[in-house]
């Protein structure tokens, strides 16, 4: 994989670190908030605290950041995500969290990684290469072993279930994001936040939820802002150029780090287990890091608009006054060409294998 994707796969890790957080630390503020009230005020945070994050931005940048707006278009699958990741999902996981111990439930969270795979092959047409299928079976299989309590007391629970249909739900917000990802991810993500937020909240006050203190709200919105926010925008910007599939495979790593946080911050100590599905979830991220996909493909003729530079090789067309290499944004069209290159299905390679 080229030097140039490097930027973006740290970007996916770095969002499953800040999203990985979020389960243990979310376990403990269960104890003290309702699961419903809990998903509202996470994702009131993420939505409130990049607004405020972009306005700071504004005040020190002294410009806008360049970023496409969202058009018509896009609502439906922004409506969708909202519905199904910002609201189904974070509601499902919570109700489900509270009656299950933190480190099963964040590693449970890799189904999300595989529901995306699986959608975005079945219903995108996304590309699943042999390496990209074994890194997945990798992860899967490490998760299972982490999961699996061999005392046999483990089994499938309503909470172990709850917690697989909200990554579901997740997999769908995922693809549904996937296209409106080149539009400005910060809006977005406070739309999502806002709108979901809001929902939930309104929600929390019919079932009669009772507000805990100042500090609890606080940290629930500082962790919404940052594994919910600032987290999913990382997720956004990394998808352009990987594709949901691959993105979401990185992403595989955020159960893992969750678990490793539910082990220090909760006093779980780690078995034999952990031992034995160690090595396959490190074998799953090289197998992933190391994919070198690369044919002769076409590029039909496409026109759009998103936040891009000349140097890429897809924007060939100039402006006078402006280097190849300034990020910006317009409408522009691509003409049909065909080349070899190495690439993901990002925005401009999303065709048929």
């Amino acid at each position: 994989m080229r030097n140039t994707k490097l930027y973006p796969i740290f970007q996916a890790f770095f969002s499953a670190l800040l999203f990985g957080a979020s389960a243990p630390i979310s376990k403990i503020l269960l104890g003290r908030i309702d699961p419903v009230l809990l998903a509202a005020l996470l994702y009131i945070g993420s939505g409130v605290g990049l607004l405020i994050f972009q306005i700071l931005e504004k005040i020190l940048y002294k410009k806008d950041i360049e970023e496409a707006g969202l058009t018509k278009r896009d609502f439906p699958w922004l409506l969708g995500a909202v519905i199904f990741g910002g609201i189904l999902g974070p509601i499902i996981q919570m109700i489900s969290l509270k009656v299950t111990p933190a480190s099963t439930a964040s590693l449970l969270l890799n189904f999300e990684g595989v529901a995306t795979t699986i959608i975005a092959a079945l219903f995108f047409k996304e590309n699943i290469g042999k390496r990209i299928g074994a890194a997945i079976i990798c992860i899967l299989s490490a998760s299972v072993i982490l999961s699996w309590n061999f005392t046999g007391q483990w089994g499938i629970s309503l909470g172990a279930l709850g917690i697989i249909l909200a990554c579901v739900c997740w997999g769908i917000d995922n693809n549904f994001t996937r296209n409106i990802s080149a539009k400005n991810p910060y809006t977005i993500v406070m739309v999502k936040g806002l709108g979901a937020g809001t929902f939930s909240l309104i929600l929390s006050i019919i079932l009669g939820n009772h507000l805990p203190d100042f500090k609890i709200i606080f940290m629930a919105l500082l962790l919404g802002f940052l594994s919910y926010g600032f987290s999913t925008v990382l997720f956004v910007f990394a998808m352009r150029n990987l594709g949901s599939a691959r993105t979401s495979a990185f992403f595989s790593a955020a159960p893992f780090i969750s678990t490793i946080l539910s082990f220090i911050l909760l006093g779980e100590v780690p078995g034999v287990t952990f031992a034995l599905a160690l090595p396959l979830m490190i074998a799953g991220t090289v197998l992933i890091i190391r994919e070198n996909h690369s044919h002769m493909h076409v590029h039909l003729y496409m026109a759009h608009e998103h936040r891009h530079c000349h140097t890429d090789g897809h924007h060939n067309h100039h402006h006078p006054g402006i280097p190849d290499s300034v990020y910006h944004t317009h409408y522009h069209v691509h003409e049909r060409m065909e080349h070899c290159h190495p690439h993901t299905p990002d925005l401009h390679h999303r065709h048929a294998h």
